[in-house]
């Protein structure tokens, strides 16, 4: 889909979406329905989503549709992005991880890799045989990444990366991850010593510690990892050496918009679902959803669904068309994101008692919904950005 067209279509108060995007949404809601909905439950127990669902993700075209067609992808535009982001968290955020992998993190091999390294991995990443992973956070460095400790000194032709991290999503599966570490320790600013490197899972050095308990997001596989001593060849420098907060910033765009797009879809799935059970559920001889508390809480939760999506759907479209919308992005980012964490226990509480059973979704909803708020960058980072670009 051209730029002109997304303007045009938004300038008119149409769907962006044209047909080729619904038949898309169409083919990967029936594969999901298929393949996905009835292990889910079974996934969330076993806190892991199986490399036998990735590969047929992949397979069907449904992971990195965006990629060139001159490394076999269909250069599709970011909006076939956007529904696989939709179509997954609708099922449960623990699917997650496939988000990250196809909207975040290839987008760094994609846009910053050398030929030779596109060529390398981007058909693995489409096609589920590569699982990726972005290691930024470390136990004592987590939005201020000008304070991370993992280094990678150079030595000839290659480069000794040294460090830990931690909170790091498809850290178990990951077969390649996009490493952040100070490659000039004393650089002044910090942050202009800071690069990304391509490390491979079986290089020397490397190793998983712990598969962390999480609240939520059970499915979506979180971990430690280590690196201690790993050589990982020059050839492996994502980008420009020194360069690599800068490259970091400018995907962030892109992540926090697809953070928003999660909590958005979070937050119209519960709403969906309360209004469905209390027209049901009956308390002194009629439906719940006849009181009015019930109502007015509904309809101010309704409202609030509304104004996020038509945010949404504006940055979407500013941002497929070029924009540079950091104070917008941080904007959403923090309302959307905190709309949805205050509904879910307000969707809860009209479930009564059966909203604290796990057999209903609700449950899970107020169990992930919780980390949103706090990943892509916490919500008090947001206010700061803002409050910067208010020029204060």
């Amino acid at each position: 889909m051209k730029k002109a067209t997304v303007k045009e279509a938004a300038m008119s108060k149409q769907s962006y979406f044209t047909e080729e995007h619904q038949m898309f949404r169409d083919a990967l809601r029936k594969f999901l329905e298929k393949e996905a909905i009835p292990y889910f439950e079974q996934w969330e127990e076993e806190g892991l989503v199986p490399r036998g669902f990735w590969k047929k993700v992949g397979e069907n075209g449904f992971l990195c549709s965006w990629i060139g067609e001159e490394y076999g992808g269909l250069g599709a535009d970011f909006l076939f992005t956007v529904i696989l982001n939709e179509e997954l968290c609708r099922i449960g955020f623990g699917l997650g991880g496939l988000d990250l992998h196809s909207g975040i993190v290839v987008p760094y091999i994609n846009n910053f890799g050398t030929e030779e390294q596109k060529r390398r991995y981007l058909p693995g990443c489409m096609s589920g045989d590569i699982i990726t992973a972005i290691a930024m956070t470390e136990p004592g460095a987590g939005s201020d990444l000008a304070s991370i400790r993992t280094t990678a000194i150079k030595e000839g032709d290659s480069y000794l990366l040294n460090g830990q991290k931690t909170f790091i999503s498809n850290g178990i599966q990951s077969d390649v991850l996009v490493v952040v570490a100070k490659t000039n320790p004393k650089a002044v600013p910090a942050h202009k010593g800071i690069s990304l490197f391509l490390v491979e899972s079986d290089m020397p050095g490397f190793s998983r510690g712990r598969k962390l308990n999480k609240v939520g997001l059970h499915s979506q596989d979180t971990a430690e990892l280590v690196f201690e001593n790993v050589k990982v060849p020059a050839a492996n420098l994502l980008g420009e050496e020194g360069n690599g907060f800068y490259h970091l910033m400018k995907e962030l765009q892109q992540e926090r918009i697809l953070s928003v797009v999660g909590a958005q879809v979070a937050a119209e799935e519960m709403l969906r679902m309360t209004i469905e059970y209390v027209k049901e559920r009956e308390a002194f001889g009629q439906p719940i959803g006849k009181f009015q508390n019930t109502q007015f809480k509904l309809a101010e939760m309704a409202t609030h669904v509304q104004i996020g999506r038509t945010f949404l759907d504006d940055l979407i479209v500013k941002h497929m068309s070029g924009e540079e919308l950091q104070k917008e992005v941080s904007m959403a980012k923090w309302w959307i994101s905190d709309n949805a964490r205050k509904m879910a226990p307000e969707c809860m509480q009209l479930h009564g008692g059966y909203g604290y059973l796990e057999e209903y979704k609700i449950a899970r909803w107020y169990r992930d919904i919780a980390v949103v708020p706090i990943y892509a960058g916490s919500n008090e980072i947001m206010k700061t950005i803002i409050a910067k670009k208010l020029g204060l």
